[in-house]
């Protein structure tokens, strides 16, 4: 009776200090919520003044900071196995992105895109991967 009873109190424990990882690390990453969009626009004029281009690179500068602030903090805060998940997560995502970058860049040499206009959606696309498939697999863990 009393396994029992400890096995619901550190069920119960790990729970609650799962909500609360996903709690922060959807805190921390709001602003990389925010800037990823703002970073794609600014960036999707191909005839850019010199303001503009240094507003979108600021942009983009932050942008890459707050990703390795959020990356930081989630991992100072997991456990070893929530690190294996979201190493494992990462590993899923950076596969993707190569591979939508090469596409992007086959697609760029014949002249049907422009490799730099695509090339933060396919980052931003491949950070939105990472963050579902880690959030997956985090739920179903349970």
């Amino acid at each position: 009776m009393e396994g029992r009873l400890y096995l619901r109190v550190m069920a119960k424990q790990q729970d609650q200090v799962t909500r609360a990882a996903r709690r922060a690390a959807f805190i921390d990453g709001l602003p990389v919520a925010i800037l990823a969009p703002v970073a794609l626009a600014l960036g999707s004029d191909p005839d850019q003044s010199t303001a503009q281009k240094a507003w979108w690179i600021a942009a983009t500068a932050v942008f890459t900071l707050a990703v390795a602030w959020v990356l930081l903090r989630a991992f100072r805060r997991a456990d070893e196995y929530l690190r294996k998940i979201q190493l494992e997560s990462m590993a899923i995502a950076f596969a993707a992105v190569l591979a939508a970058l090469q596409v992007a860049a086959v697609l760029d040499a014949a002249g049907v895109v422009q490799l730099h206009q695509i090339a933060q959606l396919i980052l931003i696309g491949g950070v939105a991967i990472w963050l579902a498939i880690a959030d997956l697999r985090i739920r179903l863990q349970r």
